[in-house]
């Protein structure tokens, strides 16, 4: 037989050797990140926008204010700014002329020098504010809209993030739905003007608030068997895609599955206390590194393939005066000093790591487990997760296959109070047990009574771990707490 004795182009070897290269060591083009503010060691604007630009492949922050001096910083770096109107100016929004002079204040002087993409009206609205801000919410996008164009800006959309306590149900994420009256109500009319204007909707899927021991490798994107979803006969193997695609049908029931999704805050701490062992810099590693794998691969979820979702890792460093638990301070990819707190490919030229085998999972919370983290936003009292402080009661066993929302530890009585009165006004949970008379009134506390109300309006609104929250103030239980004629709902 005879040898050809053609010789390979040296272009077609470089493509070949470059393709090989890519294939075995990838790199990741870029991803977002939430840029909190809540600690007192934290390095000046400035020097945060050089690193970024000089060191990282970070190209897109979302901060949780107007800062001014963020937004000076950012100028000319080429990395875009999401950035947040507080909640407490919605009301003052729905006028035009108040609208143009809150652009001509904070947004004109810095734009487009830096580079503003999306104004988040507001911070998870639906969750925890009363329905008359609620109510406001559309009528507030849509006339800063307006005062937008009027002042001659028409790139920037407008939006605002959601956590997902707006939807019914997300498992399956096939059958996933919103909660009925947000539906028609507030989040078609919101759609149809994001549809209009091409803004995003802007969601907040936490896998971490759905820890459970037996479920860890799906949640941190390791490798594991996956979930079938039997309707839409889908194979899940991460929680990320779930919630996300329930987000997509959930937009899709009202018909505005055309509408751009991005993941705006998503992050798992690297540090907790000792009923958070889920906590652990390995699980942020994990978690973090899958999701920057998943983001340069461009491979879309089950209901969304080659969809690229923008994404936004929570958060960009740890804040050391953030209330709650450990956790909650412990969220960032990097420490003050600008050390990586671990390394997933967030560093030029880092290239992203192999994606970790199943470990055993962590052992099972104690009885007072993990709560939510606030981002770097400032701290506000909502409904959550917690364990009450019965007296004299025997220890609780943990039930297999139930879990309970309970107040956590360091929860103070003044935000178990917010609670019961936002949970028994609001949400039309039934609270008479723990009015005088009732099964579960003694122990007459704040605490005991707290307890009661939150596990009620966690296991009524759907038992999703988003609606254990309340700021941080509760934590997800797999112990029973009822005691002797006081029965938790499970």
């Amino acid at each position: 037989m005879e040898m050809s004795n053609k010789k390979t182009s040296p272009f077609l070897s470089i493509l070949f050797i470059s393709a090989i290269f890519i294939q075995c060591f990838p790199y990741v083009s870029s991803i977002g990140v939430n840029y909190g503010t809540l600690g007192n060691n934290l390095p000046p604007p400035s020097q945060v926008a050089q690193f970024l630009k000089d060191k990282t492949i970070i190209d897109k922050i979302k901060i949780f204010d107007v800062n001014p001096d963020i937004l000076r910083a950012f100028a000319n770096t080429g990395i875009s700014v999401t950035v947040t109107v507080p909640n407490g100016e919605i009301h003052k929004l729905l006028d035009i002329g108040y609208a143009k002079s809150y652009v001509e204040a904070n947004i004109k002087p810095f734009y487009p020098q830096t580079k503003i993409d999306v104004i988040a009206i507001g911070n998870e609205i639906l969750h925890w504010e009363t329905p008359e801000v609620q109510n406001k919410l559309v009528p507030a996008m849509r006339t800063f809209y307006q005062a937008l164009i009027q002042s001659g800006i028409n790139t920037i959309k407008v939006s605002t993030p959601h956590s997902l306590g707006i939807l019914l149900s997300s498992n399956p994420p096939s059958m996933a739905r919103f909660r009925p009256g947000w539906d028609v109500g507030i989040l078609a009319p919101m759609l149809q003007f994001l549809r209009e204007t091409k803004g995003p909707f802007m969601a907040n899927p936490y896998p971490y608030f759905a820890y459970n021991p037996q479920q860890v490798d799906f949640l941190l994107f390791k490798q594991n068997n996956g979930v079938f979803d039997r309707f839409s006969k889908k194979l899940y193997t991460n929680m990320f895609d779930m919630l996300l695609d329930s987000v997509f049908m959930s937009m899709k029931r009202l018909g505005y599955g055309d509408v751009e999704i991005i993941a705006t805050e998503t992050g798992w701490p690297s540090l907790g206390e000792s009923f958070e062992p889920q906590c652990t810099v390995e699980n942020a590693a994990s978690y973090n590194g899958g999701l920057l794998r998943k983001y340069v691969s461009g491979a879309g979820t089950p209901l969304m393939p080659h969809r690229k979702i923008e994404t936004y890792i929570f958060g960009l460093f740890n804040e050391n005066t953030k209330p709650g638990s450990a956790a909650e301070r412990n969220f960032g990819l990097f420490r003050p000093d600008f050390t990586p707190v671990y390394n997933i490919g967030i560093m030029k030229g880092e290239p992203l790591p192999p994606k970790p085998l199943p470990q055993p999972a962590l052992p099972q919370p104690q009885p007072l487990p993990r709560g939510r983290r606030h981002p770097g936003k400032p701290h506000v009292p909502r409904p959550g997760k917690p364990a009450p402080n019965l007296p004299a009661q025997p220890i609780p066993k943990p039930v297999l296959g139930k879990k309970f929302c309970m107040p956590k530890p360091e929860a103070t009585d003044a935000q178990l109070q917010t609670n019961i009165d936002w949970i028994c006004t609001n949400q039309g949970v039934d609270c008479r047990p723990v009015q005088a008379g009732g099964l579960c009134f003694d122990p007459n506390t704040v605490r005991s009574h707290a307890a009661f109300v939150m596990n009620s309006y966690y296991q009524t609104k759907g038992r999703n771990d988003f609606n254990c929250d309340f700021s941080g103030s509760a934590v997800i239980v797999f112990a029973d707490p009822s005691y002797g004629t006081c029965k938790y709902l499970s």
